[in-house]
């Protein structure tokens, strides 16, 4: 079970700490499944270039690198939604101003998630999974979550996806070699709670994968897709955008990359998504 009462890695305290002494605007990356905090070491550089400062809190357990991780699977079992977005809350409740915050994948909802309880100054959800009220469930998502979903007893795993499943929901808008470069580099296990958390949201009333959509604190929302992805397809985005839309008080706004996949934060394609994300974040927090 993860920690009641959870308190930032070291590495995540000193980025909360140079956030806090550098006077300067942060930026909180969220990572999702099957990645680690590092995936977002880009992304933190070219934020910084741009004049701000970044912070990129791992999940709770999460291990330090991927060759940790490959050695320790095990740890990622168990985390749900909810454990993750408190998590991500209390780094961010830790910060002297209030971050603009983007996520990726499950990432996506929660940066969601964060946003509607008020923490962020402006969102970029990128090719988010599914939260409750976002009804499409296209064949390509269930094909790419069902190395999770085809074992109930994966809830309480952490699974690992073979690098064929890997290329079908992450890597399938790059070529051969650098599908297996960004395997190698980047993919980790990950827990199977949110996949079933997901799955059911929309008969779950009391799911932890809900966000608050249309409160006055929302903050203005980016929704970003890969014309392509098979983890989550455009319908998936499109649907979020449309709900996140109804909010009356913050601009919400949809981009659809072309040609690009899931793996769209950490391929050599990245610094597009990246600008994309930099100029709707710039328009609002500098």
């Amino acid at each position: 079970m993860t920690d009641t009462h959870p308190t930032p890695t070291p590495a995540e305290q000193e980025e909360i700490d140079r956030a806090n002494t550098s006077g300067k605007q942060p930026v909180v990356f969220v990572h999702g499944l099957w990645l680690l905090d590092s995936s977002w070491d880009r992304w933190a550089a070219f934020f910084e270039d741009a004049g701000y400062v970044a912070v990129t809190p791992g999940w709770p357990d999460d291990p330090a690198s991927v060759e940790e991780a490959h050695a320790h699977p095990e740890v990622f079992a168990g985390k749900s939604v909810g454990d993750v977005a408190g998590y991500q809350q209390m780094i961010i409740e830790r910060l002297d101003r209030t971050p603009a915050i983007i996520g990726h994948s499950f990432g996506g909802v929660l940066a969601q998630i964060l946003a509607g309880r008020g923490l962020s100054a402006a969102t970029c959800a990128i090719d988010p999974a599914p939260s409750r009220g976002v009804l499409p469930l296209p064949v390509a998502a269930l094909k790419a979550a069902s190395p999770v979903l085809v074992n109930p007893a994966n809830r309480h795993r952490a699974v690992t996806l073979t690098f064929d499943q890997f290329r079908y929901g992450f890597a399938n808008a790059v070529g051969e070699e650098e599908a297996h470069e960004l395997y190698e580099q980047f993919h980790v296990a990950g827990s199977g709670v949110p996949l079933f958390q997901a799955a059911f949201a929309n008969l779950n009333p009391a799911t932890e994968v809900r966000a608050e959509k249309t409160g006055a604190d929302r903050g203005p929302m980016l929704v970003v897709s890969g014309e392509l992805d098979h983890q989550a397809p455009h319908a998936i985005a499109w649907a979020t955008y449309n709900a996140q839309k109804k909010n009356e008080h913050f601009v919400t706004e949809f981009v659809e990359i072309p040609g690009r996949g899931h793996s769209l934060t950490i391929d050599s394609g990245w610094q597009t998504v990246a600008q994309t994300c930099l100029d709707f974040v710039s328009r609002f927090v500098k």
